[in-house]
């Protein structure tokens, strides 16, 4: 750099001193004789040629001064820039392009800091499309595992998303389905759904629910609608979201505990009715003889017996479920027990004019129960049997052992009403009644789930059925047969 400085420096002596030379020599010798004109014309302007030799080299040399105090100032500026120091130069205060330095300077300063300012809010940025993207992701996951059906739709009712379970009770493909028409998609079966989503948003209100009955899989199926309107930033409402329960399960359980209610009332005023009359006619005398007083008596002491097994079911339902029954297991034979019931059940199917048979026993069905227990599945399948059975029909129970499957088996034939296909695999819910054979007899719905209750949680046994309407039904159990002990030497 300063070797160019040097060179620019004598080229700019040189220039000036060939000037003041060339003044010099014009004003000593004004031309040869080819010249003379020109010469004499310019002998008569005295010495303004050399004058303006001598301007030339004075604007020459002014020039090439300014010139290196411009050169050294851009290089100045051209080393700060390089060396990125904030620190500023040492330049002389009469300098020109101090100011220029002090601009440049400031700007590129701004520069960097607004630069490093947008880096960061560009990072900002980024980081909250990632959160963004993430938590519209676990929104979605969150949505789609939820078993109730979910919708979600702006505010000019087209989809947004939707879950598995709404395109099933739609009947959509809910992955596809995103901007297009709600009321398009779900078709006019569903209109009632349409109309109650739309209502929801014009009302402006945070959440509203209505109970509405949708098709679903060929059946009418009742759902808790719940609509919650979105709302944005400006409390305007951007969209809303659907959620539908399918109660229909719990409003069956619902009605099933008001007929329980119903039935046991009824079942209770029954006996207690017979025994209140027949004690008030002991009472006031009206039976004159021992005979008569002897049927009372008779009359009071079954409608008694009939009233504790009904809360001898209530409550042995109650206290198998929460596990609170003291259990009391020990070797028994089948077939004794079920020779003792029938006994017991008999005169009840003769008042039917109903046949009770068995069969003999067999060499060894012995099994591990509690006897009272097992006792009383055999009383519930014997009298629900007579019970669903028509005059002059019959009910057998049969026994027999399997001691491939180490198990013993006992099955309650009748030649009853039947039950329907569709009502086998309910029969031994609580509170559940088979509805066409509601007039053939009376009960709670408490008698074959209490059955089912002892044999499968209590004895770890196993029920079953089979039916065919107007033909007859067979009801029955299994038992693991009891280990047989060694006999004694």
């Amino acid at each position: 750099m300063n070797s160019g400085r040097s060179l620019y420096v004598a080229a700019t002596v040189v220039a000036a001193v060939g000037l003041f030379a060339a003044a010099l020599a014009v004003w000593q010798n004004p031309g040869s004789e080819e010249g003379l004109g020109f010469a004499g014309y310019m002998q008569r302007l005295g010495f303004v040629v050399p004058a303006c030799y001598v301007i030339g080299a004075v604007g020459v040399i002014w020039l090439g001064w300014r010139s290196l105090r411009l050169a050294g100032s851009v290089t100045s500026i051209a080393t700060w820039l390089r060396n990125d120091r904030p620190e500023r130069m040492s330049l002389d205060s009469n300098t020109a392009v101090n100011p220029l330095v002090d601009a440049i300077s400031a700007a590129f300063e701004h520069l960097t800091n607004r630069t490093v300012e947008l880096e960061k809010q560009l990072q900002d940025a980024h980081i909250q499309i990632q959160l963004s993207q993430r938590r519209e992701k676990n929104a979605e996951a969150i949505i789609y595992s939820i078993r109730d059906a979910v919708i979600v739709v702006d505010e000019f009712d087209r989809l947004l998303t939707a879950n598995e379970a709404a395109g099933r009770l739609f009947g959509f493909d809910f992955r596809v389905s995103q901007r297009k028409a709600l009321s398009e998609l779900i078709g006019a079966d569903h209109s009632e759904f349409v109309d109650f989503l739309t209502n929801s948003k014009k009302s402006k209100g945070r959440a509203t629910r209505r109970e509405m009955e949708l098709s679903k899989d060929g059946s009418l199926k009742t759902f808790d609608c719940v609509v919650s309107c979105v709302f944005d930033q400006r409390e305007q409402i951007c969209g809303a979201a659907a959620v539908l329960h399918d109660i229909t399960r719990e409003k069956e359980v619902s009605q099933m505990k008001n007929d329980f209610v119903s039935h046991v009332s009824h079942e209770l005023k029954t006996p207690l009715a017979s025994i209140t009359a027949y004690s008030e006619m002991l009472a006031d005398g009206e039976a004159d003889d021992e005979e008569t007083r002897k049927e009372f008596y008779s009359v009071i002491q079954n409608q008694a017996k009939r009233l504790n097994r009904l809360i001898e079911d209530i409550l042995n339902t109650s206290r198998i479920e929460s596990g609170l029954i003291k259990v009391s297991k020990e070797p028994a034979s089948l077939a004794m027990l079920i020779e003792e019931q029938m006994q017991m059940i008999r005169s009840y199917a003769e008042d039917k004019n109903i046949k009770v048979s068995g069969q003999k026993p067999i060499v060894f069905d012995q099994v591990r129960v509690d006897k009272d227990m097992i006792s009383q599945v055999i009383v519930n399948l014997l009298s629900n049997a007579i019970k669903y059975t028509p005059a002059g029909g019959s009910v057998r129970i049969e026994t027999e052992v399997d001691e491939t499957a180490h198990l013993a088996r006992v099955s309650v034939i009748d030649t009853g009403v039947g039950i329907p296909e569709d009502e086998l695999d309910r029969v031994f819910e609580k509170f559940y009644r088979v509805q066409a054979n509601n007039k053939q007899a009376k009960g709670t719905g408490l008698g074959l789930n209490l059955v089912k209750q002892i044999v499968e949680k209590v004895h770890n046994g196993r029920v079953f059925v089979t039916s065919k309407v107007g033909q007859g039904s067979t009801f029955g159990f299994e038992l693991p047969l009891a280990t047989p002990e060694p006999a004694a030497v």
